[in-house]
């Protein structure tokens, strides 16, 4: 399980198409990370292949890439970078489990005071579960949904996470990664009964 609080941004070194998916490689500080160990990369729940102390190499399966915005990354792409939660750590941000829902589209970036306030269109079968005042993972961003209509929200961000996510970057436009709250996805299986 993740927190959405993103250590640190790496840049994509390469990247290998094949039939099943593509391998990416991400230069970037040294995370400790081992073979086998789970890397948020953008939001997206990854496993470590290869390990170096300047970054990691971790392979991509077709079903991800159509789920998510990792096809488009390309060398020199910047991309959030967190570590899973260890059992004893501190718990900042809200559940985030790696698993994309969908891809949403910035509609529109504003400066607000210090920060920005940014637009979101969000694929319609995702927008039942984003409330005002709920969680949201954005690229991996652990956020909080400052206003919601229609299949539109609003996040408004500090300079901090300005400074040290891609969303500092991202124009109108971008595709971004989103995860809804896994709460607000339970409750309503619960509430329909288990049907689908």
């Amino acid at each position: 399980m993740f927190t959405g609080i993103v250590e640190s941004l790496g840049h994509v070194a390469a990247t290998a198409r094949s039939d099943g998916g593509m391998r990416i490689s991400v230069a970037g500080p040294d995370l400790d990370l081992k073979v086998g160990d789970s890397i948020a990369v953008n939001g997206v729940c990854l496993t470590a292949i290869e390990s170096r102390p300047d970054g990691f190499d971790a392979y991509v399966v077709l079903e991800t890439l159509a789920k998510s915005n990792l096809g488009e990354l390309q060398p020199d792409s910047i991309v959030n970078l967190e570590r899973p939660m260890l059992a004893d750590g501190r718990f900042d941000g809200h559940m985030v489990q790696g698993h994309v829902d969908g891809v949403g589209v910035v509609v529109a970036v504003e400066p607000e005071g210090g920060g920005k306030r940014i637009r979101v269109q969000a694929p319609t079968e995702l927008s039942r579960y984003i409330a005002v005042k709920g969680s949201i993972a954005v690229d991996g961003v652990s956020l909080t949904v400052a206003a919601a209509g229609g299949d539109e929200f609003e996040i408004a961000l500090i300079p901090h996470t300005l400074e040290v996510t891609t969303l500092g970057v991202r124009p109108p436009g971008s595709r971004v990664n989103l995860e809804v709250d896994v709460i607000a996805k339970y409750v309503e299986r619960m509430m329909s009964g288990g049907a689908e």
